[in-house]
């Protein structure tokens, strides 16, 4: 793995290529305040990465360099010029591109639209020049080294292509400022790869990048700079030569982290599901494998191996042609969600915005998997939601505690807490996790660690499938690699090591 080369400009330098900079910028929402006189830079030349847990402020900050929120106060200067209004269509006319960590693609329409939504190219008598329009969208793809047909819509896309999609679109407009909110959130390693080799030319050309990333590897290979914000403010901002990953985790979480990775020795106890010659169409082929209780079984592969189909078949998202599911020796047939969860499974997707309701608080998205179950016609008993509910706020430490907040207004961590309150909820016996970890920081993710072992210590069969592999490593019971639809290995705890994992993974 080659890092990016990184340079630190003289003052000099750093003064002639200046790019921006946001002064005492304030912001508050009803009963947050979510940033306080926070003075942030950004010179031509530099990759700039901002860290902080899930709520420190960073997406708020930057969605204001990119006009979608107002600041309440504060001064910003893009190349010299105060600008005292910022409007999304101000921001890119000022060279500010954004690709953010929630995507703003459009599902209905096709790749090539959502790449130049808003500037379709047009012919000389006016209309859209659509050869012109698929064929500069599959340039701008090509920069990023992937194969996407410009004519699918997005909604047919995996999470991993809509990120590229979405990067694409900002390519395509060749911004001077470009902000990068988990860019590789959902991206495979030679992806990721392949995205700092973009912004390795983008650096070259005086591009001046803002960086926001949980993974902490990511950050001493590509930064120059980075700036730590917690609670809304900035802690600290030094050279990258100067930092150290356990001076970084303190300064984000402003406590040492003892333990990333909480894992207890946990009596297994008997089966409690068990699958035989599973298969999907085109992605499952004869699967067969068990889960215990108060196992967790990772299961682990490169992007496309089958991991979140097999998911979502246990799920009932996804048919499946034959196969068996035995859940305590008694066969069930799942068709739908409703089904799984009769039977005492849940499931923790990868895109969580997929599985919450947006504009409603916490309290209802806890409690959907049991008013899935009731009949029609039963009343919602609102006080013990609402009771219900702050029981797990508090137990979770859900942040902001508002329950009348609606979630989408909740970072990503809080959101993932959220989620796992609701298979708590629900009592679920077997639960699937798919990434549980993605687009979240370093504490939360512990914590979302502590939750899955607690609920281990607690007799539930786990599934977690990751591409973390550190993350596998340190928390599967046993693990199966999964290639092509198929298993092609198994490992007992202890006896797995990344090179390992990576091998049987993708062997041919």
């Amino acid at each position: 793995m080659t890092a990016i080369a990184t340079t630190t400009p003289t003052a000099g330098d750093r003064a002639a290529s200046a790019l921006l900079r946001m002064e005492n910028i304030d912001k508050r929402f009803p009963g947050v305040h979510a940033l306080k006189q926070v003075n942030f830079d950004l010179f031509g030349g530099e990759v700039h990465v901002l860290l902080g847990e899930n709520g420190a402020g960073k997406s708020t900050l930057m969605k204001i360099l990119a006009g979608s929120l107002e600041r309440d106060s504060g001064r910003i200067v893009v190349r010299g010029e105060d600008v005292k209004t910022l409007t999304p269509d101000r921001s890119q006319a000022l060279g500010i591109g954004m690709v953010y960590q929630e995507f703003s693609l459009v599902p209905a329409l096709s790749v090539a639209e959502n790449i130049f939504l808003g500037h379709l190219p047009r012919t000389p008598a006016g209309t859209i020049d659509w050869p012109r329009a698929h064929r500069e969208a599959r340039a701008s793809l090509d920069s990023l080294g992937v194969r996407i047909d410009t004519r699918a819509q997005v909604r047919n896309l995996s999470v991993a292509e809509q990120q590229l999609t979405e990067i694409a679109r900002i390519l395509a407009k060749q911004p001077q400022i470009l902000l990068l909110d988990e860019p590789t959130s959902a991206l495979s390693d030679a992806e990721r790869d392949h995205l700092f080799e973009i912004i390795g030319r983008l650096k070259a050309r005086g591009v001046g990048i803002i960086y926001i990333s949980h993974r902490l590897q990511e950050v001493f290979r590509i930064a120059d700079r980075v700036t730590v914000m917690r609670d809304g403010q900035v802690i600290n901002t030094l050279a990258i030569k100067d930092a150290d990953m356990n001076g970084l985790i303190g300064m984000m979480v402003g406590r040492r982290l003892e333990q990333q990775y909480p894992k207890s020795d946990v009596n297994i106890g008997a089966p409690v599901l068990r699958v035989e010659n599973l298969s999907a169409p085109h992605v499952l082929h004869d699967l067969s494998f068990e889960v215990r209780r108060g196992e967790i079984l990772g299961i682990f592969g490169l992007m496309g191996a089958g991991q979140t189909e097999l998911a979502e078949a246990l799920f009932g998202l996804r048919a499946y042609t034959h196969g068996t599911i035995t859940v305590d020796g008694k066969q069930v047939h799942i068709r739908r969600p409703v089904d799984a969860i009769r039977h005492g499974i849940g499931f923790l997707v990868r895109d969580r915005r997929s599985s919450l309701v947006p504009l409603q608080p916490i309290p209802p998205n806890i409690t959907l998997p049991d008013v899935s179950q009731a009949p029609a016609y039963r009343f919602l008993n609102l006080r013990g939601e609402v009771k219900t509910a702050a029981d797990f706020v508090r137990d979770l430490s859900i942040r902001p505690p508002i329950l009348s907040r609606p979630v989408m207004y909740l970072s990503g961590g809080n959101q993932q807490k959220v989620c796992l309150a609701r298979w708590l909820f629900s009592g679920a016996k077997i639960l699937i996790v798919d990434e549980p970890t993605r687009g979240i920081d370093v504490g939360a993710k512990a914590e979302v660690f502590h939750l899955l072992d607690e609920l281990a210590k607690r007799g539930v069969a786990i599934i977690m499938i990751s591409s973390e592999m550190p993350e596998i490593l340190a928390m599967a019971d046993r693990t199966l690699v999964m290639r092509a639809g198929h298993f092609a290995a198994e490992y007992q705890r202890g006896e797995a090591t990344q090179e390992l994992l990576l091998t049987s993974a993708s062997l041919h």
